[in-house]
């Protein structure tokens, strides 16, 4: 039997599965793995399943070894001393140069001479004299990686406001886009500095329940709805999609809240209001946010 493992590997921290063809390994054992990139070191932080020896593992990377002291030792040299090096001789030649770039991050890939310097700016830099400067240092294959404000938290940030590891370094294999829409069906504040992670952009967890949210407010009628109860007929004003409630202002009877089962008929639908251009903007765009 073989193994299907996931596997975090790598500076920013990626998930991936990968099989291995012996099944001594576990949660928390140090690999060395071959990925579409090429032989890096990783840990274990999951066991998929186990799959016969014939079965087949296209598009998975491999687990080649469980690391050996020697592996861990020339990681912890990489790590320790020869990034911190390269980071500063980096960002050196970045000024000497006068490119506008941010250097974030530099990650050595375990099994080749190639060096990835991670960086941020606003638009495209012409950095192909500092590669040549890179290239003579270090004489090895170097990578300029332009990233986003969300990679660099995924390389430098922690923990997010809840307390836990940022869900983009623990466990998030892709960064898939918030919309401000998100943050709106599930009646969360709309302040920034509530709704954004530490990337500054909407936080990746508002994802989670949004397709929930969405299949209970198909159920409710709109503010506006005029519905008829056994307790009368009135306006629904506000509605709870969780709670599936909703407040009606009944004629000469003020407001009521009554489950969304116990509305008899629908007298009147509200008429559809004309999309704006702001209103395009926030589900398109998270009003600046995302």
């Amino acid at each position: 039997m073989r193994q299907i493992l996931t596997v975090r590997y790598g500076v920013l921290k990626s998930t991936s599965d990968f099989f291995a063809a012996f099944n001594s390994l576990k949660k928390g054992d140090q690999v060395i793995v071959r990925s579409s990139r090429g032989v890096e070191f990783g840990e274990i932080v999951a066991k998929v399943q186990e799959i016969p020896d014939d079965a087949p593992v296209e598009n998975l990377g491999e687990i080649l070894r469980k690391a050996t002291v020697e592996d861990k030792e020339k990681q912890k040299k990489i790590t320790d001393e020869m990034i911190p090096m390269e980071f500063k001789f980096c960002q050196k030649k970045i000024k000497e140069h006068k490119l506008l770039m941010k250097l974030a991050s530099i990650e050595h890939l375990f099994g080749t001479k190639k060096i990835i310097f991670y960086f941020l700016a606003n638009g495209r830099v012409d950095f192909r004299e500092l590669v040549k400067d890179l290239a003579k240092e270090y004489q090895a294959r170097i990578e300029m990686k332009q990233i986003g404000v969300r990679d660099e938290a995924r390389l430098l940030a922690d923990y997010e406001h809840c307390g836990r590891e940022l869900c983009c370094r623990a466990y998030l294999k892709n960064l898939e886009p918030v919309t401000m829409k998100m943050a709106k069906n599930q009646k969360a504040t709309l302040d920034p500095s509530k709704i954004s992670g530490r990337c500054g952009r909407l936080m990746c967890c508002l994802r989670y329940e949004d397709k929930v949210y969405e299949e209970l407010k198909y159920t409710m009628p709109r503010k506006g709805t005029i519905v008829r109860t056994a307790r009368g007929t009135g306006e629904v004003i506000n509605y709870d999609v969780l709670q599936q409630q909703v407040t009606i202002e009944l004629e000469n009877q003020g407001n009521v809240n009554i489950s969304v089962h116990d509305i008899l008929d629908k007298v009147r639908e509200p008429l559809q209001q004309k999309e704006t251009t702001c209103d395009r903007h926030c589900e398109e765009k998270g009003c600046g946010l995302e």
